[in-house]
Order: structure tokens, then sequence, then C-alpha cells
């Protein structure tokens, strides 16, 4: 993934977890991804499967491109 879509990803990621409420943490053990998983996707050190994508957004009730914005 190019570092600055994964950057973006990962900001928008933290705005849309932040604004319910839930730590990196609880969003990773919630999913049951390992618990510093977000973190690591919010601060764009590594990729991330379409499938966690997915998994994040259903989990978050919003739709994926919401992630890419």
């Amino acid at each position: 993934m190019n570092k600055n879509v994964k950057k973006r990803f990962g900001k928008n990621l933290r705005r849309l977890r932040r604004q319910k409420g839930l730590s990196q943490e609880e969003l990773s053990l919630d999913l049951e991804f390992d618990g510093s998983y977000i973190g690591k996707v919010e601060n764009a050190k590594l990729n991330i499967t379409i499938d966690k994508m997915i998994s994040i957004a259903d989990y978050l009730d919003i739709d994926i491109v919401e992630l890419f914005k």
C-alpha cells in the first residue's frame, strides 16, 4: 500500500474510532485482532488486508469508503 494512502487510511480510522468513543485496544480486541494492531494501522506501520478493512468498517457501522476520504 502506498505510504500516503496508508497514512490517510490511518488518520481516518483514528478519527472515526474516536468518534465512536473506542480506544485502539478496544477496537482491536473486539475484532479479535492483536491488541496493538489498530495502533499500527493508524500509524501506517503495516499493511492491512481488505478483509480487515471490511471488518473495521462493519464494526464502526460505516461505508468502507469513509476510511479512504
